[in-house]
C-alpha cells in the first residue's frame, strides 16, 4: 500500500510538471523570441510591444509561487473546474513557469553574434527567416539549458504545491512525512526527488553539449 501510495505521488508529479513544462515550452520560446526581435535594434522592432511585453513577463516573474498559487485560485477553478489536485496545480504551475523560461530563453537568444544576422539580412532573407534558421539554431544549446532549469525549479515547486493540496510527492511528504513525524517517509520522497532532478540536469546538459557546434 505504502508503495502504491508512492507511485502514485510519483506519477502525480510528473504529470503536473510535464503537462506544465510543455505548455511553457511551447508559449516561452514564442515569447522570448518577441522580447529579442520586438527590442531596440531588433529585426521586428516595436518598442511599445516590447517595453508592455516585457512588463508582463516581469510581474508573474516576481511573484512567489506560493502566493501566485492562492491569489489564482479564482482563475485556476474557471479554467479546470477545481483548485484540488494535479490539474489544478498545472494552471499556477505553467503561468510560472512561462515568463521564468522566456527570460532565460531571451538570454540566449541574445547571445547570438548579431553578425550571423547582418549576413542573413545582406544575402535578402525574410526576417521569419532569420528568426527560423539563424535565431533559435544558434541558440538552441542555451534554451535547451535554460529549459532543463526551469524544469528543476518546476519539480521545486510542484513539490510546494503538493503540500497544500495538488497531490504528487509534496503531498505525500506533508501528510504522511511532516503531520505524522515520520522520518523515513521524508527521507524516501527527498531521495526521490534528488534523484528526479539529478537525472533530468544530466540529460539536459548532455543534451545541450550535443547541441553546440562551437
Amino acid at each position: 500500500m505504502w508503495l502504491d501510495r508512492l507511485l502514485q505521488g510519483f506519477i502525480d508529479t510528473f504529470l503536473m510538471v510535464g503537462v506544465s513544462s510543455l505548455i511553457a515550452l511551447l508559449a516561452g520560446i514564442p515569447l522570448a523570441v518577441i522580447l529579442v526581435t520586438s527590442g531596440k535594434g531588433g529585426i521586428y522592432e516595436a518598442p511599445a510591444v516590447n517595453r508592455a511585453l516585457g512588463a508582463f513577463v516581469n510581474l508573474f516573474r516576481s511573484i512567489p509561487f506560493l502566493i501566485l498559487m492562492v491569489a489564482l485560485i479564482p482563475f485556476t477553478r474557471l479554467i479546470v473546474g477545481t483548485t484540488y489536485g494535479v490539474w489544478a496545480a498545472v494552471v499556477p504551475l505553467t503561468i510560472a513557469a512561462t515568463p521564468f523560461f522566456a527570460r532565460i530563453a531571451e538570454v540566449s537568444l541574445r547571445e547570438v553574434d548579431h553578425g550571423l544576422i547582418e549576413a542573413a539580412q545582406a544575402m535578402g532573407c525574410r526576417r521569419w527567416h532569420i528568426v527560423w534558421h539563424v535565431l533559435l539554431p544558434e541558440a538552441l544549446p542555451g534554451i535547451v539549458g535554460g529549459f532543463t532549469i526551469t524544469l528543476v525549479t518546476m519539480i521545486n515547486s510542484s513539490a510546494m504545491a503538493g503540500a497544500i493540496g495538488a497531490g504528487g510527492l509534496g503531498d505525500i511528504a506533508y501528510r504522511y512525512g511532516y503531520q505524522r513525524f515520520d522520518s523515513q517517509v521524508m527521507l524516501t520522497v527527498i531521495v526521490l526527488l534528488v534523484a528526479l532532478v539529478a537525472v533530468i540536469q544530466l540529460g539536459g546538459d548532455r543534451l545541450a553539449q550535443g547541441l553546440n557546434k562551437r
